[in-house]
């Protein structure tokens, strides 16, 4: 099940996502890469931000492309009326060609073999396959290996059914403090292109950047790059260069359905993990792992109710949780910040994924898509 912010309008839990933040974000991005096209990155349904309304409005704002890991993500947003050049990431299997030539979605050709299975489709068809050419330099998930990939390049240059619109690689460590990996790799990227130089042919395009590297390597580039993280507003790891000025976009919400005084000695939910050293006051709100708040933050996370943090005690549940307000107020339909700013105080994705020992992108993403996304 997806809801946006149509379909269940009383829901009392949201995804809240800032369009002007989104904005602004592209802008910042915009002046710090300069003439660089910008392909905007909105997998995992826009990084939990919701995939049509996002691109809509990365587009509005002036990305040039988009950019998704699965065919289905691409067919979703050309039913949705975007036209703007949308690349799949991801690796791909033959049967999967025709449906990417239906809908007019970049492909990625990661070898040979799959460059071949892309010509035969759109020779069959009678029509013509955008595709990037995928080098791993030194990330090991897909593409070939720099060092052999002049086969693949010459496959490239003869297929008759195939217009070579890229050629890119995906950096494995760009957002480190030590950047000595990402210039491992940007050696590699440049040694396997330099095959067309030999040959007196024009380079396709080539990109290489993603958010760490925009923020800290300007050799990486080249004509196109392709920010994910930072376009919601947040830095991909601690140590990152922030040359970019951010603002957080999402914020998640919810409030308070129930209210109850638990007397000392009683435990509070599943497994008895909390139990009351005196009378106190504890508040349900309807969130739970059901929604992607995950059951492992159980006795790590805080919330912010009448601007002031409270723990989340005893078990997180698929669809509630307890809140420890101790002798606090609270009513039935306060709001519950569990993402996001209420009066002087403000609980960051990056405070989240610290309680979970993860990063930002894993809390974002992991935000159900029956929590209903509202755009303001």
């Amino acid at each position: 099940m997806i809801v946006d912010d149509e379909s269940i309008a009383l829901r009392p839990t949201t995804a809240w996502v800032d369009l002007g933040a989104l904005r602004a974000n592209v802008a910042a991005i915009r002046q710090r890469v300069g003439p660089r096209q910008i392909m905007g990155i909105v997998k995992a349904n826009a990084y939990g931000h919701g995939l049509v309304r996002t691109s809509q409005e990365l587009l509005a704002a002036g990305v040039d492309g988009l950019g998704v890991a699965f065919l289905e993500e691409g067919i979703l947003l050309r039913r949705s009326g975007v036209t703007a050049p949308i690349l799949v990431l991801g690796g791909i299997i033959g049967n999967q060609v025709v449906h990417f030539l239906e809908h007019d979605l970049q492909i990625t050709a990661s070898s040979p073999f799959k460059l071949q299975q892309i010509e035969e489709a759109a020779a069959a068809l009678g029509k013509r396959a955008q595709i990037h050419l995928k080098l791993d330099t030194g990330m090991e998930r897909i593409g070939v290996h720099w060092d052999g990939a002049a086969k693949l390049f010459e496959a490239a240059v003869s297929a008759q059914h195939c217009d070579l619109v890229g050629v890119f690689s995906h950096l494995a460590s760009s957002d480190a403090a030590d950047r000595s990996y990402t210039r491992l790799q940007l050696e590699r990227f440049l040694e396997a292109l330099d095959w067309f130089r030999q040959r007196s042919l024009p380079c396709p395009p080539r990109h290489l950047a993603n958010s760490g590297a925009i923020l800290q390597h300007p050799d990486t580039w080249f004509e196109m790059v392709r920010p994910g993280i930072t376009l919601y507003g947040l830095y991909p790891t601690p140590e990152v260069e922030r040359s970019v000025p951010l603002r957080p976009v999402l914020s998640l919400e919810s409030r308070v359905v129930y209210f109850k005084v638990v007397r000392e000695g009683s435990s509070v939910s599943y497994d008895s993990t909390w139990t009351a050293q005196q009378d106190t006051r504890v508040v349900t709100v309807p969130v739970g792992y059901g929604d992607g708040y995950s059951r492992r933050l159980s006795g790590q996370a805080q919330v912010l109710i009448g601007g002031q943090r409270h723990p989340v005690i005893g078990r997180i549940t698929m669809d509630a949780l307890m809140v420890d307000i101790g002798k606090s107020s609270a009513y039935n339909a306060d709001p519950v910040v569990l993402i996001g700013a209420q009066g002087e105080d403000r609980i960051g994705v990056e405070e989240v994924a610290g309680w979970l020992q993860t990063n930002v992108y894993e809390v974002l993403t992991s935000i159900n898509t029956r929590v209903p996304r509202r755009y303001r």
